[in-house]
């Protein structure tokens, strides 16, 4: 009798404390990143300064270098696409983003959220939205689903990103191109548009 008492009681500590093993071993467990979550820390090392004053901008930008692996070349090439107030900033075939100025004009971010909800093909999805900077992942409507095109068949998704900066009292759009890009190049030219930043006189 003795002996089925002990060993009842041994079988329900056993039990209890596999619970409360499985327990701790699964609050430790490191949580898994969303597989969509975009990642623009303020970490600089694939990275490079440059120095827009020769292009009629007093500010600099950190831009993707040759270790950001996105075939990047050493020296980032600058197009004036529209006189002095549109530019093109190219780092290698990957990295394509346009700087426009805007004067004073300081409502950029809510404005091309407007456009985007209007968009009738499109489903967007923010990633980052921030009063200055989103970034978004753009979903091209197919074929039986509300609201899209009848010549639309197969899913198609693409990243993008557009954010504000002021510099000098000047409001400057800063944006990946329309036809957008892989994941990796949009988080690069996020932390790019995020260290735009007014040069320091010496």
């Amino acid at each position: 009798m003795l002996k089925s008492v002990l060993s009842k009681s041994l079988i329900v500590v056993w039990i209890v404390g596999s619970i409360l093993m499985f327990n701790f071993c699964s609050d430790t467990k490191p949580e898994k990143q969303d597989a969509d979550s975009i990642d623009i820390n303020e970490d600089y090392y694939e990275f490079q300064a440059f120095d827009m004053t020769d292009h009629g901008v007093k500010a600099y930008i950190f831009l993707p270098d040759e270790t950001a692996n996105i075939g990047a070349s050493t020296k980032p090439d600058v197009r004036y696409i529209q006189d002095d107030i549109y530019w093109e900033i190219n780092v290698g075939p990957n990295f394509s983003m346009h700087i426009e100025d805007y004067a004073s004009i300081s409502n950029l971010v809510k404005v091309e959220k407007k456009e985007l909800a209007a968009k009738k093909f499109f489903k967007v999805r923010y990633l980052v939205d921030d009063k200055d900077l989103i970034v978004y992942e753009r979903i091209l409507l197919v074929k039986g689903t509300d609201k899209a095109s009848p010549l639309v068949g197969v899913e198609h998704k693409t990243y993008h990103v557009y954010g504000q900066k002021t510099i000098d009292g000047v409001t400057y759009a800063l944006e990946s191109r329309e036809e957008g890009f892989e994941k990796k190049i949009i988080e690069l030219m996020a932390k790019s548009i995020r260290s735009f930043k007014p040069k320091i006189a010496s």
